[in-house]
């Protein structure tokens, strides 16, 4: 709900805040906004634009360069030497955060979890070749790798290095002003195109859509989020809305988040996370076929295939304009090379 003080922003000031950040200048910014028209003829539906987060510049790009430039910026803002982060093994956001140290010239140590996709591919290849510190551990992805990054971070202190852990709720809350800044980007592109879209759809189970969902309601746009989870969490919903509204407080904004204003759904899941679906090898075939984009098989497939489901369904019509929100990830079509040509 708008606090009784608030007052739509002007987008020039929501961008002021977001400079008031710590960050680092790690990305290539802003990103384009482009139509395709070619997806909107073959899905007969509404006209599609893609926001592509995946010419965000550094290690080929993707939605986390924009969460780094402010994880990673407070890291430097408050004296880091080494980076510790650590998720699945063909993590995108630790790809972009060893390529992220390289630049800076920070140490990066990286703990990534064992599993289908443990292979020298992708983005793991992608680490090695950016000199991060990578071991592989028997630990699953979550709350039991974090407690593995903050024991390796106590072990480094303990040598004289000054770490830096990303991940938990504060992480998220920066991820979620990233995009709040995105979406200031994607309200001058439309502004520049002519287009009011009525819906922007991302896979998002947390700081992405939390961001976009804020920034829509500072800056009093008529476009509505929609999120498609790459896997199953039970408190996605609140953890989205607490992560838009720890964001607001960052950015100092008299804005606050409902859970009734988060739309996101699992629907698209399949039977895990980094499990390609039919659906969503139909849907990266699609777009590389009519646009030439190259969506991946964790991600932005999914949430594409989230897309044209609704189109089919009759929720979204050839009277309605939405934004494809492309969070990257290319790198990983690579390790599904067996599942892909087929």
């Amino acid at each position: 709900m708008l606090n009784p003080t608030h007052r739509v922003m002007k987008c020039e000031n929501l961008l002021d805040k977001v400079a008031r950040v710590p960050q680092v200048d790690i990305g290539h910014f802003p990103t384009p906004l482009e139509d395709c028209p070619r997806l909107t003829k073959a899905l007969g539906g509404p006209r599609i634009l893609i926001k592509r987060e995946d010419c965000s510049g550094l290690a080929l790009g993707g939605n986390k360069v924009r969460q780094l430039t402010f994880t990673i910026g407070e890291a430097v803002h408050q004296g880091a030497d080494t980076i510790v982060h650590g998720a699945a093994s063909q993590s995108n956001h630790c790809r972009q955060a060893a390529a992220a140290c390289a630049r800076l010239g920070l140490k990066c140590y990286l703990r990534l979890a064992r599993d289908h996709k443990s292979v020298v591919q992708g983005n793991l290849l992608l680490d090695h070749l950016a000199g991060a510190n990578v071991e592989i551990v028997d630990v699953p992805f979550g709350d039991e790798l974090h407690t593995v990054k903050v024991a390796l971070a106590e072990e480094l202190k303990a040598e004289g290095l000054k770490p830096y852990v990303v991940g938990g709720p504060h992480a998220t809350a920066l991820a979620a002003v990233g995009f709040t800044w995105c979406m200031a980007e994607i309200h001058r592109q439309q502004e520049t195109l002519g287009v009011e879209a009525d819906w922007i759809y991302a896979a998002s189970a947390g700081g992405t859509q939390a961001g976009l969902v804020l920034g829509a309601k500072a800056l009093g746009m008529k476009i509505k989020p929609f999120g498609v989870a790459p896997l199953s969490w039970d408190n996605r919903i609140e953890r989205i809305q607490q992560a838009a509204n720890a964001a607001a407080e960052i950015l100092d904004l008299e804005v606050s988040i409902d859970n009734d204003e988060v739309r996101n759904t699992d629907a698209f899941v399949g039977q895990g996370y980094g499990m390609l679906t039919p659906d969503c090898a139909e849907a990266i075939k699609l777009v590389a076929q009519t646009e030439g984009i190259f969506l991946d098989p964790v991600y932005s497939g999914k949430a594409m295939a989230g897309l044209i489901d609704h189109i089919e369904r009759g929720q979204l019509t050839s009277d309605d304009t939405v934004i494809f929100l492309h969070t990257g990830g290319t790198p990983q079509l690579f390790v599904y090379n067996e599942e892909l040509y087929s």
